[in-house]
């Protein structure tokens, strides 16, 4: 099961520049718990992020992404810190809510106006101040990155590369605050072949796949996820 959830996560991460976290993480939170599971999906969304970046890091905006990089740094830590000290079953209440409050305002495709003008850099620093608390506490940071990327108008061809700059530094400072999952030698193998595997999966998928649908199966998927983490943690409070 852990290996078939490690390759949806990397296929859909591949076949639309996003998903990972989103698709992966409420079922690795299920899987493994909610701390190694929020951990493993820093690690492996980091290193998806190193090796996709590895073609496209002369497209990153170094202006730009300072203020979200500098935000993020300052709310991870909080973010480990209210994951660290909810009870179980709150702790998978929250996070079903984060992600399915994420995905709903993402497919909603909120615009806010005030992220365009001078406020810029003040909108920029929120979202990478959110990002970073939700990729610390529950593994998704990147839904506040990709509003803010939306209502400042960037094109897909812009948004890839400095979100996958964005998520190479928000599941660093993530991995060193939170730690790295505590994973046998078998267990590590079976990630790292999900990785693999559906990274060759989702490249073969991305030329035949309408960008569109794939992104609506990436946030129906997540939705699914967030509510059955949310029914699960409500379950347990019960």
């Amino acid at each position: 099961m852990l290996g078939w959830i490690v390759l949806l996560g990397s296929c859909v991460q591949w076949l639309t520049g996003m998903g990972f976290a989103l698709v992966a993480v409420p079922a690795l939170v299920l899987l493994l718990g909610p701390a190694q599971g929020v951990v493993l999906a820093n690690c492996a969304a980091g290193a998806i992020c190193v090796v996709g970046l590895a073609g496209g890091w002369r497209r990153v905006r170094p202006r730009a992404m300072v203020p979200l990089c500098l935000a993020a740094a300052l709310t991870v830590p909080v973010g480990s810190w209210v994951a660290r000290r909810l009870p179980p079953a709150e702790l998978l209440v929250f996070m079903g809510a984060l992600v399915t409050v994420a995905v709903v305002v993402v497919m909603r495709g909120a615009r806010l106006p005030a992220l365009r003008g001078t406020r810029g850099a003040v909108a920029a620093g929120a979202a990478g101040a959110a990002g970073g608390f939700m990729n610390s506490a529950a593994g998704v940071g990147g839904p506040p990155v990709s509003l803010y990327a939306l209502n400042a108008g960037w094109t897909v061809r812009e948004f890839v590369p400095n979100a996958l700059f964005y998520g190479v530094v928000v599941n660093a400072f993530s991995v060193a605050s939170n730690g790295v999952p505590h994973l046998g030698a078998a267990r590590w193998g079976v990630v790292v072949t999900g990785m693999v595997v559906g990274a060759s999966v989702g490249r073969v998928l991305a030329g035949r796949v309408p960008e569109r649908r794939a992104r609506m199966l990436v946030l129906l998927l997540a939705l699914i996820g967030g509510l059955t983490t949310l029914g699960k943690g409500l379950w347990g409070l019960g």
